[in-house]
């Protein structure tokens, strides 16, 4: 137990939390610490604020550093500070995260820090308090992605109902019902039909779609009938 007198001073991290689709599933972006304590365990991908940084720049920057990753766009979300999260010393976090398309961006992962991909349910235990803010930032990413169609970005132009509905099923870590799911979709109005054919994933094939960006403004809130309860998640 930490014993802090009224001259300790507090430091100040950023960590990333990169999730990531890869065409199937939600994946979870970790490292191995390279430094004691918990030296080779899996984190976040984190590092301390430069006097002369914003915390937004930090986190791009230890980003960077620690994955190869560039131009990601994080959301800061939460600051975690209980006064026992780092056994060395006081330390708050600014924790930002993301949803980004894995395949977009394998080609910038280095291999100096052994990134990793981890399914949302084979996840390691991580250091600190590091479980507690994947926790979170799933959470927060299940209230976006039920008021805001951003998966929609991580479909290529042209996509199928079925990789859609794989996509919200890995958000949310659940199965819906295809009909049900097809249907709600459908009837945003915000879908156009494609003459194409998807046979790669079944012998009858699924049609394509793509995005109707006339109608997207109008429509956009008949998307909030696809999750329409996301606490039940939690």
């Amino acid at each position: 137990m930490h014993k802090y007198s009224g001259e300790t001073r507090i430091l100040v991290a950023t960590d990333c939390i990169i999730f990531g689709f890869d065409g199937a599933n939600i994946k979870l972006l970790l490292v191995q610490r390279g430094l004691e304590p918990e030296k080779h365990k899996w984190s976040l991908i984190g590092g301390f604020i430069k006097p002369t940084e914003s915390p937004e720049d930090a986190a791009n920057r230890v980003l960077e550093l620690r994955t190869g990753l560039k131009n990601v766009y994080m959301e800061q979300f939460q600051v975690f500070g209980k006064p026992e999260r780092d056994p060395v010393e006081r330390t708050l976090s600014v924790a930002y995260f993301a949803l980004i398309d894995i395949h977009k961006y394998e080609e910038q992962l280095s291999e100096e820090y052994h990134p990793e991909w981890f399914l949302l349910n084979e996840m390691p235990d991580l250091i600190f308090d590091h479980n507690e803010m994947v926790r979170l930032a799933k959470r927060q990413l299940r209230y976006k992605a039920a008021l805001h169609p951003i998966l929609f970005q991580l479909l290529p132009e042209k996509f199928t109902i079925p990789q859609l509905q794989a996509l919200y099923e890995g958000v949310y870590q659940t199965k819906f019902d295809d009909r049900n799911f097809s249907r709600k979709l459908l009837s945003t109005g915000l879908l156009v039909k494609l003459p194409e054919k998807d046979k790669l994933s079944s012998k009858k094939g699924a049609f394509y779609y793509k995005l109707d960006q006339s109608h997207y403004e109008e429509n956009f809130e008949k998307f909030l009938n696809l999750v329409p309860n996301p606490d039940k998640f939690f």
